[in-house]
């Protein structure tokens, strides 16, 4: 009896405060659990040595049959008191690989255990806050929807002696934005077309988000016909298509372009014009060989200094004036050179003979007729 005795208490693992060892769960209550240490009798683990977070009841952390580790809080044989902690070694634990992870810029992942007035809070063994400000790269107005997500993280501050630590998830959100940028950096080549989100309005243009980077649409490229100002055009969060019209890696800047996505004026205007139309245009320039009429939106033609005036002139300034509407012939269309051939001589010879006809229709029942009344006249227009 004696010698059975000696061997059961052989085998009994010695335990001082502060050890930290292997035990099994034997029973678990509502604000504590018993473990089996291989003692002379079980452990107790108070609820409040659970984790490092508020716990309502035991079994939210451990189940009957579990196998821990967990350190000797407090012992005293005389009361068959053992008193541990699993917070305690979880801890350690945690401030080590934490501290690592601090060091290496290595990010995380962790459950978001509660929300709390100013942020969110995660069990990492320790104790984790992330500051709303950090959750999100956008304002966020409520965080109720965040509990029970699992969020990669990264550690910005750690303090073990004062059980601070700072978490971020807004940092990884910037690197991974920093390096799809990169790619997208990496990939653009003048040309392309794109789809993009148009993120910003501005006076001068619009800043389109083509894939983790910005891009500038100017507002001479918004559309081919003028835009006094963005606004005009697009919306903020408004879905468009854009062509890289030039890419500078080095400084980040991407020029874009709406309108060249967009069928142009010189691939309108074939569909409503064509050679031998009278029209009306709008002076837009005078050179010293003729003048620049717009006849279509976005669409101006040559009229030559010849073609100007039947008289002989030796500047267009004498006969015409910018923003002057006149009325022109068109002699030739080449759209796909962007080139088209005007006459404003021709366009007043031809309302001239109009006139003349719809005049010889009135009297064609008089015994002499315009035609005999003008008909060098007519024949010369001819």
């Amino acid at each position: 009896m004696v010698e059975e005795m000696q061997s059961e208490m052989a085998e009994v693992t010695p335990l001082n405060r502060g050890d930290v060892v292997e035990g099994k769960v034997t029973k678990v209550d509502d604000q504590q659990v018993l473990v089996d240490v291989n003692y002379k009798f079980d452990g107790v683990i108070p609820i409040s040595e659970l984790s490092s977070l508020h716990v309502d009841k035991a079994s939210d952390v451990l189940n009957e049959g579990d196998e821990i580790k967990v350190k000797v809080l407090r012992l005293n044989d005389e009361e068959d008191k053992l008193i541990l902690s699993k917070k305690a070694v979880d801890a350690e634990r945690a401030w080590d690989e934490l501290q690592r992870k601090f060091e290496t810029g290595e990010s995380l992942e962790a459950e978001v255990a509660d929300v709390v007035k100013g942020g969110l809070v995660v069990d990492l063994g320790v104790r984790g806050f992330i500051p709303a400000s950090l959750v999100e790269r956008h304002f966020v107005e409520d965080f109720s929807d965040y509990k029970g997500r699992t969020l990669t993280l990264k550690v910005i501050e750690i303090d073990p002696e004062k059980n601070k630590l700072i978490l971020s998830r807004k940092a990884v959100l910037d690197e991974e934005l920093d390096r799809k940028k990169e790619e997208t950096l990496d990939s653009l080549e003048a040309g392309m077309v794109l789809d993009g989100t148009v993120q910003r309005l501005t006076d001068f243009g619009a800043f389109v988000d083509i894939g983790g980077v910005d891009g500038l649409v100017h507002v001479s490229e918004l559309a081919w016909h003028r835009v006094e100002h963005p606004s005009e055009a697009l919306s903020e969060g408004e879905e468009v298509q854009v062509k890289v019209l030039k890419v500078d890696k080095e400084n980040e800047r991407i020029s874009l372009s709406i309108k060249e996505t967009q069928p142009g004026p010189w691939d309108k205007v074939a569909d409503v014009l064509q050679t031998g139309d009278v029209v009306k245009g709008t002076v837009k320039r005078l050179v010293s060989f003729g003048a620049f009429v717009e006849v279509y939106e976005g669409v101006e033609g040559l009229v030559h200094i010849s073609q100007i005036s039947r008289r002989h002139i030796s500047t267009p300034s004498e006969v015409l004036e910018e923003g002057e509407e006149v009325q022109v012939k068109i002699l030739d269309m080449q759209p796909e050179q962007k080139r088209i051939s005007l006459s404003i001589k021709e366009a007043e010879q031809e309302e001239t003979r109009e006139e003349i006809e719809n005049l010889d229709r009135k009297n064609e029942g008089m015994n002499v007729t315009l035609g005999d009344m003008f008909g060098d006249q007519l024949r010369r227009l001819k």
